[in-house]
C-alpha cells in the first residue's frame, strides 16, 4: 500500500468525527486540555492529527474538515439553547425572589423583574451559549458535574445581561426603534430616560449572579476582572463611535479604516468573542497569558469579521430576518459600507455622500443607498466575507494549539453566510 494511503487511513481515526462515535468517546479525552493542558499528549495528539492531513489531503480538503469539525460543534450551540433558555428561570428567581418581600424594594424588584424579562430574551442566545459550549470543548464530561453546568450557564447569562446593558443605553444614544423584533425598551410608553438606570440594573445583575454562583470559585476573581475590563473596553469603543459620528456635523474625513477597526475592537469584538470564550478558559483554568493572548488575537479577528457583517445587514439585511432597523446612514455612523464607499467614490459621488448621509429624511438615505449599489458594495462585500473566513481558518490553525481550534471554528462557522 502507498505511504500516502496508509497514512490516510490512519488518519480516519485520528480525525474526529460524528460518524465514529465510539473512537471519539475513547480518544477525546486526550483532547482535552484541562487533563493534559501543560504535558505532552495534547501536542503529541494535534501534531500527529495535523501532519496526517497535511500528508493526505489536498489544502481544499484540509479546509472542508476544518469547517466540517466546526459544523459539528454548531450542533451543540442547538442542542444546549434549549437548557440555557431553561436557566433563565432561575436567573431571574436568584435575582429578585427575596427581594420581592421586602417592602422598601417590592415594586423596585418587580420592575428589575420586568426589565429582565424583556431586554435579555429575544436575541441568539450566542455570546451566552459560547460560554457553555466552550467550556464543554475544555473540560472532559466527567469533571463537569451538576454545580459546574449551573455555573457555566450562569456566567453565560451574565455575558447576555452585559450585551442586553450595552444595547439598551445604545438604542437611546442612537434613536433606534425596533430591537430584537419589538420596539425599543426606551420607547415602550411609560419607560422614556428612565430606561438609563434600568440598564444600570441590567449591570448590576451581572455581579450579583457572579457572586451568588462562583464567590468560592478559584477563577471568581479572575472572572470579575475580565467583565470589568470588557465593560471599559466597550465604553470606549462607544466613546470612539460617538466622537467619530456626532449627529450635529458630517465629517467625510473621520470615516478612516483605521478609525473603523478600533471602533469594531474595542465596541464589539472584546465583548462578542474573547469575553465569553475567556471567561470559559479561566473556568477551566487555564490562566496563562500565553493561551489568553493567542485566543484574544482570533477572536478579535472574529469579531470584526462579525461586525462588518452587522454593518452590511444593518443596510441590506431584511428587517423581518434581522429583527431590527437599520439607522446607520441617518446615524451617521463609521460603518464599513461608508469606509468602503470611500475607497472607491469619484469627486461627484463623495460629493453626494456629504449632501445625504448623516440626515434623516428617506429620500436622502435611499440616495446614498443607490450610491453603494452603483458602487458595487454588495459584491464588495460578498468577496470580503469569503477571504475574511479563509484568512480566519488559517489563523485558527496556526494560532489555536494547544486550545482545540472547535472552540474558534464553532463561532466562526456561525457567523459565515449568516442572514442575522
Amino acid at each position: 500500500m502507498p505511504l500516502s494511503r496508509w497514512l490516510r487511513s490512519v488518519g480516519v481515526f485520528l480525525l474526529p468525527a460524528p460518524c465514529w462515535v465510539p473512537l471519539e468517546r475513547w480518544l477525546g479525552p486526550l483532547r482535552r486540555p484541562s487533563l493534559v493542558y501543560r504535558g505532552s499528549v495534547l501536542g503529541a495528539w494535534h501534531s500527529a492529527r495535523c501532519w496526517c492531513q497535511a500528508w493526505t489531503e489536498e489544502p481544499r480538503a484540509l479546509y472542508s474538515s476544518l469547517r466540517m469539525n466546526g459544523d459539528h460543534k454548531l450542533d451543540v450551540y442547538e442542542q444546549e439553547k434549549q437548557n440555557f433558555l431553561q436557566h433563565f428561570s432561575q436567573i431571574v428567581k436568584v435575582l429578585t425572589e427575596d427581594d420581592m418581600k421586602c417592602p422598601d424594594t417590592g415594586d423596585a424588584i418587580a420592575r428589575l423583574r420586568e426589565i429582565l424579562e424583556y431586554n435579555a430574551i429575544g436575541g441568539k442566545y450566542q455570546r451566552g451559549l459560547m460560554v457553555l459550549v466552550t467550556l464543554q470543548t475544555l473540560v472532559e464530561p466527567k469533571k463537569l458535574d451538576a454545580d459546574s453546568l449551573q455555573r457555566a450557564l450562569t456566567v453565560g447569562w451574565c455575558v447576555e445581561l452585559l450585551q442586553a446593558f450595552f444595547l439598551v443605553t445604545d438604542d437611546i444614544m442612537d434613536s433606534s426603534l425596533i430591537r430584537r423584533g419589538k420596539t425599543c425598551w426606551y420607547q415602550k410608553p411609560g419607560i422614556g430616560l428612565d430606561a438609563i438606570n434600568d440598564a444600570l440594573l441590567l449591570e448590576a445583575c451581572v455581579y450579583r449572579l457572579l457572586k451568588f454562583y462562583c464567590r468560592e470559585q478559584p477563577y471568581y476573581l479572575n472572572l470579575i476582572e475580565l467583565f470589568l475590563q470588557t465593560s471599559y473596553q466597550t465604553e470606549i469603543g462607544q466613546t470612539l463611535d460617538l466622537m467619530t459620528a456626532p449627529q450635529d456635523k458630517v465629517d467625510l474625513g473621520r470615516f478612516t479604516e483605521k478609525r473603523y477597526k478600533s471602533i469594531v475592537k474595542y465596541k464589539t469584538a472584546f465583548y462578542s468573542l474573547y469575553l465569553p470564550v475567556a471567561a470559559a478558559m479561566y473556568m477551566a483554568g487555564i490562566d496563562e497569558e500565553k493561551e489568553h493572548s493567542s485566543a484574544k488575537k482570533i477572536l478579535l479577528e472574529i469579531g470584526e469579521f462579525f461586525q462588518i457583517q452587522d454593518d452590511y445587514l444593518d443596510l441590506f439585511g431584511d428587517p423581518s430576518v434581522t429583527g431590527k432597523i437599520g439607522t446607520d446612514i441617518q446615524d451617521n455612523k463609521c460603518s464599513w459600507l461608508v469606509v468602503q464607499c470611500l475607497l472607491r467614490a469619484s469627486p461627484e459621488q463623495r460629493q453626494i455622500l456629504q449632501e445625504n448621509y448623516g440626515q434623516k429624511e428617506a429620500e436622502k438615505v435611499a440616495r446614498v443607498k443607490a450610491l453603494y449599489k452603483d458602487l458595487d458594495l454588495p459584491a464588495v462585500y460578498a468577496q470580503y466575507e469569503e477571504d475574511s473566513y479563509n484568512r480566519l481558518v488559517a489563523l485558527i490553525e496556526q494560532c489555536a494549539p494547544p486550545l482545540p481550534p472547535a472552540i474558534f471554528l464553532g463561532p466562526a462557522n456561525k457567523l459565515y453566510k449568516r442572514k442575522k
